[in-house]
C-alpha cells in the first residue's frame, strides 16, 4: 500500500467520516486520526494522499471549529462528498430499549437526535465522537448505556441496532470536502464548479455590502456565507464563503477582484467539480 492509496479522516474506525471515505473512495484505505491538525499532518507527512474533513450538517449546522482551522491547514480543497446520515442506537448484547438509561455520541449526533432521546427518556452524555462512543459502549458492556453512531460502527465494534434511523430530520446530510496538498483546479468548462475561499472586510461601515456587490453586478451565485470571530476583541471578522463557477471566469474573477478591492485578505482554499448532489431535490415526500 501506498500513500497514493491512503485517505485521513478525523476519528475511530466506523465514524461517519470513514463511511464517507469509503464512499466517495472506496478504491482507497482509510486512516483514522484523533484530531483536524492529525488529519492534515497525516497529508503534510506523506502518510496519506487526502484528507476527508467534515464541513456541515443539514440539521446541526457548522462542524464546531473547522473554519478556524481550515485556512491555516496547508492544504488545497479537490473536492466536496455529502453523506446521508442515518442515526442507529446501538447497545451491548442482551440490553432492550427498557434497561437503556443514557445515551452516549457526538455533540452534533446528539443534536440532531434530541426530540427522539427525549421522547425515549434516555438522557444524552457528550462525547468526543459517535464511533468512539460506540467503542466505549462496547467495552463497557453495561446494559444502562447506549451510542448513537453509525451501521458500520455496530459492525465494527460487535453491537446490536436497537432502534434505526433515530434522526429527527430524515434528510440529515453531511457536507465533507476532500483535501490535498496540492491543488488539482478543474478546468474551466468542465462542468459546475465551486471556488471556495475566506476573507476579512475592512471595519468601515458598508465594508461588506460593497465587497460582495461585484458578485452581485456579475451574476455569480454565492451558496455559502459564513462569518466568525478571529480575535478576543470581537472586532474582527473573517467571513467563509463558496461560489458557483470557476476563479478563470471572467465573471467571477471581476467579482473577487473587486471583493479583493473592499477586503484586507482574500484567501482562496480551493477549486473543485461541484458534487452532483447540488443539483438533485433531497427532500424525502
Amino acid at each position: 500500500m501506498t500513500v497514493k492509496d491512503v485517505i485521513a479522516f478525523q476519528g475511530v474506525p466506523g465514524a461517519y467520516s470513514d463511511m464517507a471515505c469509503r464512499a466517495a473512495r472506496p478504491d482507497m484505505t482509510t486512516l483514522p486520526c484523533a484530531s483536524f491538525e492529525d488529519t492534515f499532518a497525516a497529508v503534510h507527512d506523506g502518510l496519506a494522499r487526502f484528507a476527508m474533513i467534515p464541513i456541515e450538517n443539514s440539521s446541526a449546522g457548522r462542524v464546531a471549529d473547522i473554519h478556524h482551522l481550515l485556512p491555516d491547514s496547508g492544504l488545497h480543497i479537490i473536492g466536496e462528498h455529502f453523506q446521508k446520515v442515518e442515526h442507529q442506537l446501538l447497545a451491548p448484547p442482551g440490553a432492550t430499549m427498557d434497561s437503556i438509561q443514557t445515551v452516549h455520541s457526538h455533540v452534533q449526533a446528539l443534536s440532531q437526535c434530541r426530540l427522539y432521546t427525549r421522547r425515549q427518556g434516555i438522557r444524552p452524555v457528550v462525547h468526543a465522537d459517535t464511533a468512539g462512543a460506540a467503542k466505549e459502549v462496547a467495552e463497557l458492556g453495561d446494559p444502562t448505556r447506549a451510542a448513537i453512531a453509525s451501521e458500520l460502527a455496530a459492525e465494527t465494534y460487535g453491537l446490536q441496532i436497537l432502534d434505526a434511523n433515530v434522526q429527527d430530520i430524515p434528510h440529515n446530510t453531511t457536507r465533507f470536502i476532500i483535501m490535498a496538498e496540492e491543488p488539482i483546479d478543474p478546468p474551466m468548462d468542465d462542468g459546475p464548479v465551486v471556488t471556495t475561499f475566506v476573507f476579512r472586510v475592512r471595519s468601515v461601515p458598508a465594508a461588506l455590502y460593497k465587497a460582495l456587490g461585484g458578485f452581485a453586478t456579475n451574476g455569480v451565485n454565492i451558496t455559502k456565507l459564513e462569518s466568525y470571530i478571529i480575535d478576543g476583541s470581537f472586532t474582527v471578522a473573517q467571513f467563509y464563503a463558496d461560489v458557483e463557477g470557476h476563479p478563470e471566469n471572467r465573471m467571477v474573477r471581476l467579482a473577487l477582484e473587486e471583493l479583493s478591492f473592499f477586503s484586507r485578505e482574500v484567501k482562496i482554499l480551493g477549486v473543485y467539480p461541484a458534487n452532483p448532489f447540488r443539483g438533485t431535490d433531497n427532500g424525502d415526500d
